[in-house]
């Protein structure tokens, strides 16, 4: 990461603590924002009238863009309650659940965070707001290019963006204090796993793509994994070598 990668994402912490400061989950944007008004709306009504409890979370998610992530022709829809198309057979996911994996991360300043399905890189960009570390892998290539690009433009270029099959997760950069999977596959790659730090925590949607799916958090322990169940869900398969038999 460069300099000013570096000091985009300290400028981005220190955002934060303003705003709990003041007790504020408000937005980088300006009065000349279209979007600033249904961004709060999406996180008062959405997220605080919700379980999003974690005031960093909340800071984050009235700060990203949403509208810059997603085809203009949905721009009007940014902030609703559902997810969006991206192309690729690709979705965005719903804010809700966005907020919701971001909270079970529970990221610390400085950890090493992989995400699985870059996606429009929206997630990427939240994440930014925890850590400087952020790394993420997309397996669709014109996804991946489209989402380096769109976050180096959004001045979110402290993330590194890969094309690659994230079931193999990124070793060059392991290992990782946390891993997020934002695809719906029927196991735990074990690649991933193994790249996961002890103490380190996996989220993802866990189940058979087209059924039952619940979002599970798995803590690496010396004692082995250990699973919480969270939600139910339901996520767009993670596809490459988590459909193989």
């Amino acid at each position: 990461m460069n300099n000013a990668g570096c000091l985009r994402t300290t400028a981005r912490v220190a955002l934060i603590a303003f705003l709990l400061a003041i007790g504020l989950t408000g937005s980088r944007a300006t009065a000349a924002d279209p979007y600033e008004k249904a961004r709060q709306r999406m996180v008062e009504r959405q997220l605080k009238g919700r379980d999003i409890r974690d005031p960093r979370v909340l800071a984050a998610m009235g700060s990203v863009p949403r509208h810059e992530f997603v085809p203009e022709r949905y721009r009007d829809q940014a902030y609703d309650d559902y997810p969006l198309p991206i192309g690729q057979e690709q979705t965005i996911s719903q804010p809700y659940i966005v907020a919701f994996m971001t909270q079970a991360l529970a990221l610390k300043p400085g950890e090493r965070v992989l995400e699985v399905g870059t996606g429009s890189g929206y997630q990427a960009a939240v994440l930014t707001y925890f850590t400087d570390k952020v790394f993420s892998v997309e397996i669709i290539d014109r996804l991946a290019r489209e989402a380096a690009a769109r976050l180096k433009r959004l001045g979110y270029d402290s993330v590194k963006v890969k094309q690659g099959d994230g079931y193999q997760g990124w070793p060059e950069y392991a290992p990782f204090d946390a891993i997020i999977i934002t695809a719906a596959v029927d196991h735990v790659p074990q690649p991933l796993m193994e790249q996961l730090k002890m103490g380190g925590r996996i989220v993802l949607p866990l189940g058979r793509p087209g059924g039952a799916q619940r979002l599970t958090r798995i803590t690496k322990t010396p004692q082995g994994p250990k699973t919480e169940t969270l939600l139910d869900v339901r996520f767009v398969p993670m596809t490459g070598k988590a459909l193989e038999k």
